[in-house]
Order: C-alpha cells, then structure tokens, then sequence
C-alpha cells in the first residue's frame, strides 16, 4: 500500500501541479533555476484532487492540533483550501495578506480572529519558509498562539527545516520532495539517472546550474 506522501505526490504529478524539468530548468521568482516547478493551486481544478486534499488537511489538523480554534491561509495560494478545510472542520477561517491593505483598515489578517485562539496556519507550499514565517509572525502579533502548520508541499530545504525549528513552528506536510522523486522515477517520469541532480539542487538551490 502506497504511503499518504507516496499517493499525493502521483496526484501532483498527474494534473501537472508538480513538474520535473532537470534538463531544462524552471526560473523562480527570486532568480533561482530550479527543476522543479509546483502550483497548487491546479488541485483547485480537479474536484477528486480538491476533496481529496481537504479531507486530508483536516484529518492532520484534527489528529496533531485537535485544540485548533481558527485556521488561518497564508495569501494566495492556501486561501481557497483553507476556507474548505475550516468549513470541514467546523472553525472560523482568516486569510493571512503577505502586506498590510494599503487602505481602508489596512489590515495585515482579513476575517475576524478573536486575540487568544490557538490557530493553525495552512500553506500550500513550503519552500524557503519566509512567507510562511511572516504569516506566523503576524499571527503572534496579534496576539494568538500558532499550535502549528500543515501544507500540501514541502521541498524539504534543510535552510527551511532550521527557520521552523528556530522559530518554535511544528509543520506537517501531506508530501515532499523525496516522495515527488520516488513517485516520478517510479512512473518513467524521470529517469533514476536525475536523482543525483534532482538532489544535488536541494542541498544548495540558490547556487545549484544544471549541467545535464
């Protein structure tokens, strides 16, 4: 039987919400190449991936941070499955802004969150983890203790790894890297051949070229 990180790193792949491009690499935002490119937001698109997704968020929120009182979505991309994950699991949601409004109230945390509530946050990709910890910051400011955080993705940089432990953050992840890996060779996706570049990029992706 297929580990939980097994089965949604096949569905990720499947809908193209994870791709694998170690011969032709992607270019992130921050300038980095990457052979990887993941958009959950694609699982949206996809009524069984979407169910699928939400019934297992809540199960980790209810079994690892039962005492939750509100789930809070870092903007954009955790917004949607998280108003879905609340409504399941019967809890007020907000949605965390990565800046404040510049009108209006100015608010940094849209929705009402009462100061006090223990909140899980809910993101749809781990990555470096600043905007994670930016959302978990504002949180705090405001007054309310952060239990804990569950995503859809991690990549699993070890940068990352240490950001959350220094931080105090307990995070829970449905897949990762590894089993996107496992899951790609496994398929013919990718050939066993790219591990060692797949894993070389991780290790150090703001440096990483690709020399395939």
């Amino acid at each position: 039987m297929k580990t939980l990180e097994r089965l949604v790193a096949e569905k990720l792949l499947k809908i193209k919400a994870v791709k694998l491009q170690p011969a032709n690499p992607f270019t992130w935002a921050s300038g980095w190449k990457s052979p990887i490119y993941c958009d959950n937001r694609k699982t949206l698109s996809y009524p069984a991936v979407r169910s699928f997704i939400k019934l297992e968020l809540a199960r980790v929120i209810s079994e690892c941070y039962e005492d939750a009182d509100a789930i809070a979505g870092v903007a954009t991309g955790a917004i949607a499955q998280g108003a879905l994950v609340a409504d399941l699991l019967g809890l007020p949601f907000v949605y965390i802004r990565a800046t404040p409004k510049d009108h209006g109230l100015e608010n940094l945390i849209e929705g009402e969150l009462k100061p006090g509530s223990k909140v899980v946050i809910l993101e749809d990709l781990v990555s470096t983890g600043g905007s994670s910890l930016k959302a978990v910051e504002a949180v705090r400011n405001f007054g309310c203790d952060v239990i804990g955080m569950a995503a859809i993705f991690t990549h699993g940089f070890p940068v990352a790894e240490k950001k959350f432990k220094d931080a105090n953050v307990r995070v829970i992840t449905l897949s990762n890297y590894d089993a996107v890996i496992e899951e790609a060779v496994r398929t013919n996706y990718i050939s066993s051949s790219d591990i060692a570049t797949l894993q070389e990029w991780r290790r150090d992706p703001a440096n990483w070229q690709s020399d395939v």
